[in-house]
């Protein structure tokens, strides 16, 4: 069964909680790196590649070297104890396949927006997504090359986020620092629910 943050008893009929954390962003942010790095399982990927008619839609800028792209889904699977499983769907990030958004948010705990600070403009659509339908979601800026371009209070601002919703550095390639962001969120979810902020300490630069 899926967990949703707000049931009251999970486990109730004694099955494993299997909880669902949605990794969205802008085309090229570091999605399908993100769900590759923390899964237990080979994930599932559905990339395609780029052909020439996909450059009059998908930009390049700042990913000239990306040569597929995802079509559908990423999928990985965590498992944290033997009763308790999180999947991991990362969403398509084009606007043409956003029809398939609202089916892979039915019953998340939550969200990680993926952030390239070269491209902070294709959050938006992530971001009004997951403020619209009250899903709980943090911020993980992708520094592909290590490099801090802009605080996390700047991109706060420029993304308009509400001061609650954490903003935290990431390494999509490296496994700890993805497992660092998917705590964030769980912590941030569980704060929602309870009606408070989330922990300013993982608002890091």
């Amino acid at each position: 069964m899926a967990y949703d943050v707000y049931d009251d008893d999970p486990a109730a009929a004694g099955s494993p909680v299997t909880i669902k954390i949605l990794v969205a962003g802008g085309f090229g942010a570091g999605k399908t790196t993100l769900v590759g790095s923390v899964s237990e399982i080979r994930p599932l990927r559905t990339e395609e590649t780029l052909s020439d008619r996909s450059e009059l839609t998908d930009s390049l800028y700042g990913v000239e070297q990306k040569s597929t792209t995802t079509v559908a889904m990423d999928f990985g699977r965590i498992t944290i104890r033997d009763d308790l499983v999180v999947y991991l769907f990362g969403t398509p990030g084009q606007q043409r396949f956003w029809f398939m958004w609202d089916d892979l948010a039915f019953g998340a705990l939550g969200a990680v927006v993926m952030a390239d600070e070269r491209r902070l403009a294709d959050c938006f659509p992530s971001v009004d997504y997951f403020e619209s339908n009250g899903i709980p979601f943090v911020v993980a800026v992708n520094r592909f090359d290590g490099e801090q371009r802009h605080p996390p209070e700047s991109i706060t601002e420029a993304l308009n986020l509400a001061d609650r919703v954490p903003v935290i550095a990431c390494d999509a390639r490296r496994r700890e620092s993805c497992r660092n962001v998917l705590v964030t969120l769980a912590e941030h979810a569980i704060a929602r629910r309870g009606g408070r902020s989330a922990p300013q300490s993982h608002l890091v630069g």
